[in-house]
This record gives C-alpha cells, structure tokens and sequence, in this order.
C-alpha cells in the first residue's frame, strides 16, 4: 500500500506538470537547442487595464528536424481553433508563431523523438484568490501520454499523412488508452506540427473569422474599442493643433 508522503509526491509532480508543461530532460532540451527549436508551454496570468480584467495568455510555439520535433499551442474546451491575438513572424523557424489571449485555455503540448511521442493535454482557467484580488491559475490534466507511438515518417515519405493520424499510447500493462473525443483533431494537428521540418506558420491557433456585424468575441470588442480610442484621441489633438 502506498505510503502518504508517496501520494503527496505523486499529487506535487501532477500540479507541477499540469502548471508548466512536460518536464524535459537536460540532454532533451540540449538536443533541441541545437536543432534551433524553441517551443514555450508556459501560460500567464495578465491584465487587461481598459477592460478591467485578466485574461490568459499562451504562445503557440515549435517546430521540428527529421530526428526530433517539440510543439505547444492552444485550443478552446471544445476542442476547437482559437482565434489568435496577433501572428508573430521571425527570421528563425521552429520558434514562436502566435500569441492567444482567452479567459480558458486548453495546452496541447507534444514531443517527437524520432517515432515516439509524448503528449500532454492541460486545461488553465482563473480562480479567485483568497489573498488577493488578482486571481489565481488553476491547472488540471485532461490527458497524458508517454512514449505512444506512430510508426510512419510524417516529416518525410509519409508526409501525406500529416493531419490524418495520431500516435497511439498504451498503459503500462499495455492497454490502449483513448482520446477524449473532443481533442482527436487537437491531438492529430500537434503531431503534424512535430513532424513540421522548419516550421512556420500555425497548426492550431487561427485568423479571427470577419463577420459584417460586430464581432463575436468580447477581447475583440476591447481591443477594436482600444483602437478606435487612440484613433479618435490623435484625431482630437491634431484638430486642436490645427485651430491653435
């Protein structure tokens, strides 16, 4: 029977890796280094000062060589694209690719050695802090996988199968353990984006779609109204100017 201090480890090592993403180890992290990639899991907790509100942060970020491949992004609880805040574009590949903001963010976060894959699916939101009126970040596990495996090249002869299949991951009795259902497309658009040799554009996070009307998303709204008050105070001060 396991012991209380066992179960409190196993508890602290969850937290851990559900706040700041797989834990990589030092020669993992060399090797990517020096294949050029970079791939940022964290998210933060930020203000918005006009709307009086905090919101979620998180950078879609990674890419891949042939040998390995480290990728972290970003969808709603659904499953489904986020809109991104703004497209970042870089001299380098295989680094950062966007930047979202929301009030929930869904991580999809994945690792490719050669054939193998890890990957790790958390769920952030805000929760009020007791201590303070800025809130907290509460984290939780949706899904883990260690060492699943796909045995195809999708960064080379099977390319044409990126977007279409996953790796499969087993129990350590070596049983298979299933998706939600809700994050297969997640999880089939990380492992194309780990297998995307020099990578740089998205594989998640998307343009926010244009309607006629206003536009669906409350962030949206903020920063259209943010725009159009710097606008409309440059158009102020140049007038008086003008009359002066």
């Amino acid at each position: 029977m396991e012991s209380q201090l066992a179960i409190h480890n196993r508890r602290l090592e969850a937290e851990v890796l559900a706040r700041q993403g797989l834990r990589l180890p030092p020669i993992t992290l060399k090797c990517l280094r020096t294949a050029g990639i970079y791939c940022q899991p964290s998210v933060s907790i930020e203000h918005q000062h006009l709307a009086k509100k905090y919101v979620l942060r998180g950078v879609e970020s990674g890419g891949a060589v042939a040998e390995v491949g480290a990728y972290a992004s970003f969808v709603d609880e659904q499953g489904n694209s986020l809109p991104w805040l703004q497209r970042v574009d870089s001299i380098g590949v295989s680094g950062v690719h966007a930047i979202v903001v929301a009030p929930v963010l869904i991580r999809v976060q994945m690792l490719r050695i050669e054939r193998t894959y890890d990957l790790l699916i958390t769920r952030h939101q805000l929760a009020k802090s007791k201590d303070s009126q800025r809130p907290r970040l509460e984290s939780s596990i949706l899904f883990y996988g260690r060492r699943g495996s796909l045995e195809m090249e999708l960064w080379g002869k099977d390319v044409g199968f990126r977007g279409t299949v996953c790796p499969v991951f087993y129990t350590r009795a070596g049983e298979r353990v299933a998706l939600p259902d809700d994050l297969q497309d997640a999880a089939t658009r990380i492992t194309s984006a780990v297998c995307c040799v020099g990578c740089r554009h998205c594989h998640l996070l998307g343009p926010r779609p244009i309607s006629s009307g206003r536009t669906e998303d409350a962030n949206a709204d903020n920063f259209v109204k943010d725009a159009e008050t710097c606008v409309d105070s440059a158009t102020s001060a140049l007038s008086a100017r003008s009359v002066g």
